[in-house]
């Protein structure tokens, strides 16, 4: 392919709002590759590993527990990539390695087949989340693992890392776990909530980590200057999506529907503001975000439906509807109208009562 057609300093604003970013079209296999020996680079000869998402919240775990214990290495995986890390830790680790697993839910248990080899491997294995959990999977992990899940409607896991682990933790930190759960549940009282979550999506992980282990929530001069030079682009790409919501009356609930790659949050929060009970943001690389509000706090059991997950009023999922480049294509050119189709009907099924599969 030409590396011209998905040259972001090429395309015009209006059509990268509609196409996923470049990393979209390497084949996962060459990822995979990539995945791998990084991981393996950064187990060799480590005695303490994280494994987290890499957003604030992952990331601020990871920081906690470096200022905890000293050092500690961190493993990246999204959700979806759950499985793969495990196996890299069982594969890779060295014995006796302590292991945490932090803001990382199992959707099946497929993404649990590697436990019972890290847990034979590692001298300890600590998992710390707040998202809604599978009772069923939740008693899978316990027999490997130490887990606690915090309250999803109330702490982040950046809360339960801190609270679980036996360190003296400074003001700062404690100050930097209230700001990550104030983006996280999505409370929106704390300004600064909106730079962390920015500087973790925009900054290389191990950048994020150890700005927050000097700075905590409050990000130096330098980091503030890149946050507005990148916003520039950013708020573009939000006022595109914004432009292409529409709503939807299905039962009790007004939902606002768009495409486009963006910031899902501020573009949930525009259609909040123009009456919608719940957002949902469909993104060109076939993923999508649901948001809630007051009056819709089912998040997770839509995104449950549709391959996801999440909170009551934060979840994300990406249906099982693409199985060639020509769905893509298709997902593009319509503007991701199978997977509104496919999300709204997941509202409908809640709306009939009908069973889901929580």
């Amino acid at each position: 392919m030409d590396d011209q057609l998905i040259d972001d300093e090429r395309i015009s604003l209006h059509r990268r709002s509609l196409l996923p970013g470049e990393g979209f079209f390497s084949p996962d296999s060459f990822d995979d590759e990539v995945a791998e020996r990084e991981a393996r680079e950064t187990l060799e000869g480590v005695n303490r590993i994280v494994v987290a998402d890499p957003d604030a919240d992952g990331l601020g775990c990871v920081a906690l527990v470096r200022v905890a214990f000293g050092t500690a290495g961190l493993l990246p995986a999204g959700p979806h990539e759950l499985s793969d890390a495990l196996e890299y830790v069982a594969a890779y680790g060295d014995p006796g390695l302590d292991v945490f697993v932090c803001d990382l839910c199992p959707d099946s248990d497929r993404d649990l087949e590697s436990l019972p080899a890290v847990a034979e491997l590692a001298d300890s294995v600590r998992w710390f989340d707040h998202h809604q959990w599978d009772e069923t999977l939740a008693e899978a992990v316990a027999e490997h693992a130490e887990l606690v899940v915090g309250d999803s409607d109330s702490v982040c896991t950046t809360d339960v890392t801190l609270a679980e682990l036996d360190a003296e933790f400074d003001d700062r930190y404690e100050d930097l776990a209230a700001v990550t759960r104030d983006h996280d549940l999505w409370l929106r009282e704390d300004p600064r909530s909106d730079d962390i979550a920015d500087y973790a999506y925009w900054a290389d992980s191990e950048e994020y980590v150890e700005t927050v282990i000097e700075h905590g929530a409050d990000l130096p001069e330098s980091v503030e200057a890149f946050l507005e030079e990148k916003r520039v682009e950013k708020d573009a790409l939000i006022g595109k999506a914004t432009e292409r919501a529409e709503f939807r009356e299905i039962g009790e609930w007004a939902v606002g529907v768009t495409y486009g790659r963006c910031s899902q949050n501020e573009v949930a929060e525009a259609m909040r503001e123009a009456g919608a009970d719940a957002s949902v943001i469909v993104k060109p690389a076939g993923s999508a975000s649901i948001r809630g509000t007051d009056a819709f706090e089912r998040c997770h059991e839509v995104a449950r439906q549709v391959n996801g997950g999440g909170h009551p009023k934060a979840a994300g999922c990406k249906p099982d509807i693409y199985d060639d480049m020509l769905d893509y294509a298709h997902h593009w050119s319509t503007r991701g109208a199978v997977a509104k189709r496919t999300i709204l009907e997941a509202f409908r099924t809640l709306d009939r009562g009908d069973e889901t599969d929580e």
